[in-house]
């Protein structure tokens, strides 16, 4: 259904990359799933109401919640697409990810509330009816729901959203929801035991564990969570096999929403070129990131020493000692200044997050190694964080 009518009305439908392609695929799933949520809380009410199920009933308000959630999908990619204004320069690509995070809830919520009633169930127990008609209708409600999961699912990937992924979670969910309800429904008939409120209970928990999974995945990008080593790895291989480029570091990734992103980083270049040229070749590798990637890049040109032999020798040196610390230490922007009296080893290293040896114990570490071989030089090193 989704690829026949996307072939309809998604113009250039395989360039994900685009906003607006991305927008109709997100506004086209968030609509069907409108259509097949009502379909759904129709036949399970009828169902529910003819067996007296509580769970059969709440599963079909569970549906209803599915067809707000659509809604809220088809609106979050509708809302996403509008192009940046004066309050918000970076556009409203974000919404998309407040959408999923407004899906998560709902989830949460039912979760909550199939729990609170099963509970009641368990403490009144009241006997269900039993009929083909319902189980065809259970039958039914699970094809559609891993149907629906599966093209959510599908197009998450393609487009790269969490809004669509954590849709896809939610049909999941209520597959398994429906499967553990009709499970019930059989069990009381042919054995008379009356499990359906603990069914409930069950299905329940597992709707609240997929609720905070899918949580999880719309909270990390709003709170700034690293780019994918893919990502990065791209980048990398773009910056480096440019002529003229030694190196690179600082790398931060700004995520505006999905096809709205921003870098910053350091390319590292000969003191000894011409500016000029430098500059040229800055502007190009900017075009290339923002047409290969689609992403905005800012560079920052970084100068270094090559010719000088003293610099090259003690740069080695200092890499094998950061080496024989730990090898998950990196430098940057490796220079000397040289006095009379003494010289000074300046650098940026690169920490790991929660390292464990304090950066006073580091420091001293790396003095102490560095006076085993030239008692006059010094380090003045910067310590950071990798943003990636």
């Amino acid at each position: 259904m989704i690829g026949f009518f996307s072939r309809l009305w998604i113009k250039d439908r395989e360039n994900t990359s685009s906003p607006a392609v991305r927008q109709s695929y997100g506004m086209l799933c968030g609509a069907v799933g409108i259509f097949l949520n009502v379909l759904l809380f129709l036949g399970k009410f009828l169902a529910g109401s003819l067996s007296k199920s509580i769970a059969i009933t709440a599963d079909a308000f569970n549906n209803l919640s599915d067809a707000g959630s659509s809604f809220i999908t088809l609106v979050g990619f509708k809302m996403s697409g509008q192009e940046p204004d004066p309050d918000h320069p970076f556009g409203h690509g974000r919404i998309e990810y407040l959408s999923g995070l407004i899906v998560s809830g709902a989830i949460l919520i039912m979760g909550y509330e199939l729990i609170v009633s099963s509970i009641k169930k368990i403490l009144q127990p009241e006997d269900t009816a039993f009929s083909l008609l319902v189980v065809m209708i259970l039958i039914c409600s699970i094809l559609v729901k891993l149907y629906m999961a599966y093209y959510n699912f599908s197009v998450g990937k393609k487009i790269d959203s969490s809004a669509m992924k954590a849709t896809a979670t939610d049909s999941l969910s209520d597959t398994v929801t429906t499967t553990v309800v009709l499970f019930a429904t059989l069990i009381q008939h042919f054995f008379g035991w009356q499990i359906d409120g603990c069914c409930g209970v069950l299905v329940g928990l597992f709707i609240l564990y997929a609720g905070f999974s899918a949580a999880k995945d719309t909270i990390n990008p709003l709170l700034g969570q690293a780019p994918s080593r893919e990502f990065v790895e791209q980048v990398q291989q773009i910056v480096l096999n440019t002529d003229g480029v030694l190196g690179m570091h600082d790398l931060i990734v700004h995520d505006y929403g999905p096809g709205r992103i921003i870098i910053s980083l350091h390319a590292e270049v000969s003191s000894n070129g011409n500016i000029l040229e430098i500059h040229d070749m800055i502007d190009r590798l900017e075009q290339t990131l923002n047409k290969q990637l689609h992403c905005e890049a800012v560079i920052h040109m970084d100068p270094i020493v090559t010719e000088d032999p003293d610099v090259r020798l003690w740069k080695d040196y200092i890499h094998d000692i950061l080496l024989s610390i730990d090898a998950s230490l990196h430098m940057h922007d490796f220079r000397m200044v040289k006095g009379n009296t003494h010289t000074n080893i300046i650098f940026d290293m690169v920490l790991p997050h929660n390292y464990k040896l304090s950066k006073t114990l580091l420091l001293d570490e790396i003095q102490k190694k560095v006076w085993e071989i030239d008692e006059h030089y010094y380090v003045v090193i910067q310590m950071e964080h990798s943003y990636t």
